[in-house]
């Protein structure tokens, strides 16, 4: 969906509701994947995604086209969402359901958990990934988000600066920053992984 067309869409939704119901199905998977590689978690996934989508629905009104993609807003109602549950250490929310009353339903209606455990058996699959994530997670909320957005998301600067409302110098400075540490966290692991690899030869 290009530009023009994301606009018209949006454009409609914020007269008709029901047409909110094509923005769901549109970025759900994308906020979802996002959402479940910062926590790891797929119940945590599943609400905080649930939530951000009934906050788009409600605050949809205030939404003003900026010429950027619409994403770029679903994006940062997410983020405040991780942030809150990282902040609180928990997540509880009765958003799954009251968007299904609302008319919204999986994305697959004949297994609608087919896609989640489809997401959270990709993530056991790959260790490697749940390493760094672990490690990404003990860095400071600031660094997480532009290293997952970046690396993960393969959000551009201009977007992140968009997505966390931040300048694009202070985006580069804390991917750099981030980078960094993530590197020094990373190295014992590193380490680890040359040792049983020199030690399988």
């Amino acid at each position: 969906m290009d530009l023009n067309q994301e606009k018209e869409l949006i454009k409609s939704a914020q007269k008709n509701q029901e047409v909110f119901v094509e923005i769901y199905n549109q970025y759900y998977h994308q906020i979802f994947g996002y959402i479940l590689k910062r926590t790891a978690n797929l119940e945590v996934a599943q609400d905080i995604t649930s939530e951000t989508f009934l906050k788009a629905l409600n605050k949809l009104w205030q939404f003003r086209w900026r010429n950027t993609p619409f994403s770029s807003w679903l994006y940062k109602i997410a983020t405040n969402e991780i942030n809150r549950y990282f902040r609180n250490g928990k997540y509880k929310s009765i958003s799954l359901e009251i968007l299904q009353e609302q008319g919204f339903r999986p994305i697959d209606p004949n297994n609608p958990e087919s896609e989640i455990i489809a997401a959270q058996e990709e993530l056991q699959k790959h260790q490697d990934f749940l390493t760094c994530q672990k490690k990404i997670s003990q860095l400071d909320i600031k660094y997480q988000e532009v290293l997952t957005l970046r690396f993960f998301e393969q959000k551009k600067i201009k977007e992140i600066s968009q997505i966390l409302n931040k300048s694009e110098g202070t985006i580069k400075s804390l991917l750099h920053r981030g980078l960094k540490k993530l590197q020094e966290q990373m190295q014992p692991f590193t380490e680890m992984n040359i040792i049983n690899s020199e030690r399988s030869k």
